[in-house]
C-alpha cells in the first residue's frame, strides 16, 4: 500500500483522541448520551483544529449500533462503513467547488428520502462560507426544518462570511487554536506508535511553527522525519520551517544592544547564506523582544513566552534593556516588516533596520546618568535632614538641590505653547471652518491606519480640533508629551496629517498644537483681550438678538451663554 501522510493515518476516530477542544467534546458527548443532539451544527475555527474530524466522529456516534453512547465503538458495521466511506448516507460536500444554487437544490430535493443503511442521514458541508448568496437562501428553509432523519454539520474557517440567518439556525461551536503542550503530547503518541526518535526541542519548535493547527504540526513532523537521517533534531526542524535558533536571535539582540554594527551585519550575511527568509526572521525577532517585555513586567508571565527560553542569558538581557528601548525596537521592526511586503530587496531593509537600531540605541546608557543624578540628590537630601535633626546649621544647599531636581524633571517634558500662533488662529476662526475639520477627523484617523501609520493614528487618538481659520487649525492634545511629539513633527506626523486633510477638505491648513492643560488658559486670555479691545473702542457691543429673545422668554437667571 502507498505511503500515507501522518495526519491521515492518525486522524482521530473517537472524541477522546481530539486534542485541545474539551469544551466542545464534553458538550457533544452529553448531548449524545441524553439523545438531545441538534438537527444542525456550525463548527468554526482555524485550520487543522479538528472541525471536519469532529463532524465525522459525530456522524458515527449518532448512527452507531450501540447508541446512545458518548463514543462510537468503531467496531460495528456502521462505524466501519462510515470510516471507510462505503455508507452513502453520510455525505461530505466541499462547498468551495460545489457553491452554486443547483448543488444546494439537489441536496434539498434528496433530504426528504430516508437513509438506506443507518438511522440518520448526515450532511457535512466543509468550507460552507464559500457558498453563494443564492445557495445560502436555497438552504435556509431546509436547514431550519429538515426531516427528522437528517442532520446538517457545517464547517468553516471564516464564520463572519456566513449570513446570520444561517448561523441562527445552528448550534455553533468555536474551535480554538491548540496549545503547544497539547500538540506535543499528541505528537509523542504518534511517535510512540511509529517508533521514531525526535528531540524535545524539535517537537516544541514544530508546535510553535504550526500556529495551533494539529494537521500542520503532523505535516511538519512528517517532513522533518523525511529530512533527517537518524534522530530528528532542532536544527532539522529549523531548516524545514525557515526559522532560526534562539542562540542566533540572542546574538543579534546583543549586537543591537551593544551597538556592534559589524556583528549584526555578519549575522544577516549568515542568515541569507543559510537560505532563511528575512521577513520570517524579523517576525521571530519581534516576538523575542515581546517576550523580554512580558518577562520584565512579571516573571510569572514566563508561560506566555513564544520564542524565548528563560535561561541565564535571557534573564541578563531582560535586566539590562530599558522598556522604552524595547518599544522603539518593536515599532521599527514592525515598520520594516510592513515595507518588506512591497520590496524586492528585503535583505537591504533588514540591514538598514539593524544599523539604525544599533546607532540610535537609547537603552540604559542614556537613562542611567539621569537616574544616578536623582539618586545622589535624594541621598544628599537625606544626609542634610540628618544634620538638621542633630542641630547642625546648614545653608540652603538642600533647597538648591530640590530646585535643581525640579528643573531637571521639568526640562525633560516641558512644551512651550505657541501662544502667538494660537491667538492668530482664534482671531480668524469661524464655526464653519471648525465643523469642516471635525466632520473629516474620523476619516483622517482611518486613512492613517490604512496607510500603515497606526502609530500616527494612536498619537492623534487623544487629540481634538478646537478652532480653525482658513489657513490654520488648533489641535488640542490630552497629553503634553503627545503634543510635543506632533509639533516637532516626529516621524512626519504633522506632514501626514496636513496632507490627508488637504485631500479631504480641499484646502491646505497648518496645524497648531496645544496641550489640554494650556488651552483653557490661553483661550480665556484671548477672550479677555478681545473684550477689553471692544470696550476701549467706546462703542457698546450689540447683544445677539437670539440671546436677547431667550432672556425675555426665560429670564437671565436661567440662561447660560456659551461661546
Amino acid at each position: 500500500m502507498a505511503y500515507q501522510a501522518l495526519y491521515r493515518v492518525y486522524r482521530p476516530q473517537s472524541f477522546n483522541d481530539v486534542v485541545g477542544q474539551q469544551h466542545i467534546i464534553k458538550t457533544l458527548q452529553n448531548a449524545l448520551v441524553q439523545e438531545k443532539f441538534s438537527h444542525a451544527y456550525l463548527f468554526s475555527g482555524p485550520r487543522g483544529t479538528g472541525k471536519t474530524t469532529a463532524a465525522k466522529i459525530l456522524a458515527k456516534a449518532v448512527n452507531c449500533e450501540k447508541a446512545p453512547i458518548a463514543e462510537p465503538c468503531n467496531e460495528c458495521a456502521t462505524c466501519r462503513g462510515i470510516t471507510d466511506g462505503s455508507i452513502s448516507d453520510v455525505i461530505e460536500i466541499d462547498a468551495a467547488s460545489n457553491n452554486g444554487v443547483d448543488e444546494i437544490r439537489d441536496i434539498r430535493d434528496k433530504v426528504k428520502y430516508a437513509p438506506s443503511a443507518v438511522r440518520y442521514k448526515v450532511y457535512i458541508i466543509d468550507e460552507v462560507h464559500m457558498l453563494s448568496i443564492g445557495a445560502f437562501n436555497a438552504l435556509l428553509k431546509t436547514l431550519e426544518e429538515p426531516p427528522a432523519h437528517v442532520i446538517f454539520i457545517l464547517a468553516t474557517t471564516e464564520p463572519h462570511k456566513i449570513p446570520l440567518t444561517i448561523i441562527s439556525r445552528c448550534q455553533r461551536f468555536d474551535f480554538k487554536r491548540i496549545s503547544p503542550e497539547d500538540i506535543v503530547y499528541r505528537m509523542k503518541e504518534v511517535l510512540g506508535s511509529e517508533e521514531l526518535e525526535v528531540s524535545e526541542d524539535a517537537l516544541y519548535e514544530i508546535a510553535k511553527a504550526s500556529e495551533g493547527g494539529m494537521r500542520d504540526a503532523l505535516s511538519l513532523l512528517d517532513q522533518s522525519i523525511s529530512y533527517s537521517t537518524d534522530k530528528v533534531s532542532l536544527e532539522d526542524v529549523l531548516s524545514i520551517t525557515g526559522a532560526v535558533s534562539q542562540s542566533f536571535i540572542v546574538k543579534i539582540v546583543q549586537a543591537i544592544f551593544n551597538k556592534n554594527i559589524v556583528e549584526a551585519l555578519d549575522s544577516v550575511e549568515s542568515l541569507i547564506k543559510n537560505g532563511k527568509d528575512p521577513a520570517r526572521f524579523v517576525e521571530d525577532l519581534i516576538f523575542y523582544y515581546r517576550d523580554v517585555l512580558l518577562y520584565q513586567a512579571s516573571e510569572e508571565n514566563a508561560y506566555l513566552l513564544e520564542k524565548a527560553a528563560v535561561n541565564e542569558e535571557f534573564k541578563e538581557l531582560s535586566s539590562k534593556m530599558d522598556s522604552a528601548f524595547i518599544y522603539k525596537v518593536i515599532a521599527e521592526l514592525n515598520q520594516t516588516q510592513q515595507e518588506m511586503k512591497w520590496s524586492n530587496h528585503p535583505r537591504v531593509l533588514l540591514e538598514v533596520a539593524l544599523v539604525k537600531l544599533a546607532q540610535s540605541s537609547t537603552n540604559q546608557e542614556s537613562a542611567l546618568p539621569y537616574q544616578d543624578i536623582l539618586q545622589k540628590m535624594n541621598q544628599m537630601e537625606a544626609e542634610l535632614q540628618q544634620l538638621k535633626e542633630k542641630g547642625i546649621q546648614v545653608d540652603h544647599t538642600a533647597q538648591a538641590v530640590q530646585t535643581e531636581k525640579k528643573q531637571t524633571r521639568q526640562s525633560r517634558s516641558q512644551y512651550k505653547t505657541p501662544v502667538g500662533k494660537v491667538n492668530e488662529v482664534l482671531k480668524n476662526a469661524t464655526r464653519q471652518n471648525l465643523e469642516t475639520i471635525k466632520r473629516s477627523w474620523a476619516q483622517v484617523l482611518d486613512t492613517l491606519k490604512q496607510q500603515n501609520k497606526a502609530s500616527h493614528a494612536a498619537l492623534l487618538s487623544n487629540s481634538e480640533p478646537v478652532a480653525s481659520s482658513d489657513q490654520s487649525f488648533i489641535l488640542k492634545f490630552k497629553y503634553e508629551i503627545h503634543c510635543k511629539m506632533a509639533s516637532e513633527n516626529n516621524n512626519n506626523v504633522r506632514d501626514n496629517l496636513e496632507n490627508i486633510l488637504y485631500t479631504l477638505i480641499g484646502s491646505k491648513r497648518e496645524m497648531v498644537a496645544i496641550p489640554e492643560s494650556e488651552w483653557d488658559k490661553v483661550r480665556e486670555e484671548f477672550l479677555q483681550g478681545q473684550q477689553q479691545s471692544d470696550g476701549s473702542s467706546g462703542q457698546p457691543q450689540e447683544e445677539d438678538p437670539v440671546v436677547a429673545e431667550a432672556k425675555k422668554l426665560f429670564g437671565e437667571d436661567l440662561i447660560e451663554i456659551q461661546e
